[in-house]
């Protein structure tokens, strides 16, 4: 198992035994499990990540890939299949994703930037666009 995904199946198992808790680098921080469907191979993938509630029901998550200069798998898989679902504290929910565009994103990754600097470092670490996904809810 790469170190990645170890860290990643960590931060799962602290999440569900914790009703979506976790300490470490993500503690206090608004955190989900996204579910989504892997573009090539089909099977069911689970990443932890922040996200920003954006009210009546909507969530914006950030592939920022902590700052590397291609997107993460999960943005490849919710472009292939926009159907996802995401556990939020306790709750698993039903979405549809969705790239926002450039007017619907810039307010929203600035309020990200701001409320969490990290993500400010992660693009000043590329050149891509970090793309803001909106998940609606399904």
């Amino acid at each position: 198992m790469s170190e990645t995904n170890d860290w990643n199946a960590r931060i799962i198992e602290e999440f569900r035994n914790n009703a979506g808790k976790v300490g470490g680098n993500f503690e206090g921080a608004p955190l989900l499990l996204l579910h989504t469907t892997g573009a090539k191979s089909g099977l069911e993938r689970v990443n932890p990540m922040m996200y920003q509630d954006l009210g009546d029901g909507r969530i914006a998550v950030f592939a920022s890939a902590a700052g590397a200069d291609s997107h993460p798998a999960w943005y490849r898989n919710v472009i292939a299949h926009p159907d996802v679902s995401a556990e939020v504290g306790t709750d698993t929910l039903s979405f549809h994703a969705r790239t926002a565009d450039a007017d619907e994103r810039d307010p929203i990754w600035s309020k990200q930037k701001t409320d969490y600097p990290g993500f400010a470092d992660y693009e000043a670490k590329t050149s891509r666009v970090i793309p803001v996904v909106i998940l609606d809810p399904a």
